[in-house]
């Protein structure tokens, strides 16, 4: 009796101390993010630990390792790290129904436990462009479509035409047959133009399980347009006697070929000067009969267009006499000059004229009073006299 009362104390001062020491016990775990098909390392760790032991279970509550013994039966479940402060173990080949709660369990008394969530990334489909089909015509609207399956969350799609992001899109997203992954279409909608022809339009798709590398597919376009047409002289004054050559510059889809030259409305006049060697017109020693109008027709399967050029053939000597000094505006400078030296001699004459008069004016004054001709003489030539007396006594 006695053997059996210190038995019974010895058990509860033992569990005392287990409760005591197990206060200061607590599992920690952490939420994990792993892509589908990739590897999961769930982790449990213990500051304070006297032996316990730690368990790890899946969503399921099915044991997955006790301390460092395998519950349960899964290849790809293996032990990384088992010790009394951790228990470590790794999922590979992770799918989506692997995705839940995990529990991290200490065998303390009470049992303390920690919860730590899997969350398991579906990876996009390669995306796929539909709704082209080769060619499109100029003007007309064109539809495409992009798609990508299994993403989750939901992807991202966006579209660029030659590297600029086109943002008028419409976007829809729904759930796949698992309802667990989204399929997500985008459309784009423009009117085709000859300036999209070779231009390649992208649709990019973004997602957290892409790494920051987002997968693509591209479709380069196709636009077939009528062509457009000008013609180009070899040089911008054609001269008598010099040859000539008009090229003929057309672009289309498909490539016009060949071209059609006229002249003035019909034929070539001479065809022995005047050679057609693909887009190009040879006109050989030119001469004032080629003047008129030249007329380059390019035809596709889409249209034709045409450009016109008219032809004035130049006398050399004219344009050298052109080239030359301009006479014209040397005799219009001369012809100033001697304008205005022909008005400076007249003012200058005039003031001259204009002084003399005065002086002798001064002169006659001496004869203003005189009573008659003769004494008007005197009085004039007395003056006259007295002027040189008075210049005799000053000197």
């Amino acid at each position: 009796m006695i053997w059996k009362r210190s038995a019974v104390l010895r058990f509860y001062s033992v569990c005392g101390l287990l409760l005591q020491g197990s206060q200061g016990q607590f599992p920690l775990t952490q939420n994990v993010t792993v892509v589908e098909g990739g590897t999961a390392i769930l982790t449990c760790r213990v500051d304070q630990n006297d032996n316990t032991s730690l368990q790890w279970s899946n969503p399921a509550q099915q044991t997955l390792y006790f301390d460092d013994k395998k519950a349960l039966r899964d290849n790809r479940i293996e032990l990384v790290r088992a010790s009394w402060h951790e228990l470590s173990i790794s999922v590979s080949d992770v799918s989506l129904s692997d995705e839940g709660q995990y529990t991290c369990s200490l065998f303390t008394m009470p049992v303390k436990t920690s919860k730590a969530y899997l969350t398991v990334l579906g990876v996009p489909e390669k995306p796929q462009i539909s709704g082209f089909s080769s060619p499109v015509m100029e003007g007309d609207l064109m539809q495409l479509t992009c798609k990508t399956s299994g993403s989750k969350p939901a992807a991202d799609i966006r579209w660029f035409k030659n590297d600029k992001e086109i943002k008028d899109v419409k976007y829809l997203k729904e759930e796949d047959a698992n309802r667990k992954t989204f399929t997500v279409s985008s459309t784009l909608d423009f009117r085709v133009d000859r300036s999209d022809d070779g231009v390649a339009v992208i649709c990019r798709v973004d997602h957290e399980s892409l790494n920051a590398t987002p997968q693509v597919a591209m479709q380069v376009l196709e636009i077939h347009y009528t062509p457009s047409v000008k013609i180009i002289p070899s040089t911008p004054f054609p001269q008598e006697g010099q040859p000539l050559i008009l090229t003929c510059e057309s672009k289309g889809k498909p490539l016009p070929e060949p071209v059609l030259w006229t002249k003035d409305g019909g034929e070539l006049p001479d065809p022995d000067r005047m050679v057609v060697s693909g887009r190009e017109l040879n006109i050989l020693f030119l001469n004032k009969t080629d003047n008129g109008t030249y007329r380059c027709e390019a035809t596709n399967t889409i249209g034709q267009s045409s450009a016109e050029y008219v032809l004035i053939v130049h006398d050399p000597n004219a344009l050298a006499g052109q080239n030359g000094p301009d006479h014209a505006l040397i005799g219009g400078i001369v012809a100033v000059v001697v304008f205005v030296t022909l008005c400076s001699i007249f003012l200058l004459g005039r003031y001259l004229a204009r002084h003399k008069g005065t002086y002798l004016t001064n002169e006659a004054k001496g004869a203003e009073d005189a009573p008659d001709a003769d004494t008007a003489i005197i009085n004039a030539e007395g003056s006259q006299v007295n002027a040189e007396e008075k210049k005799e006594y000053f000197i």
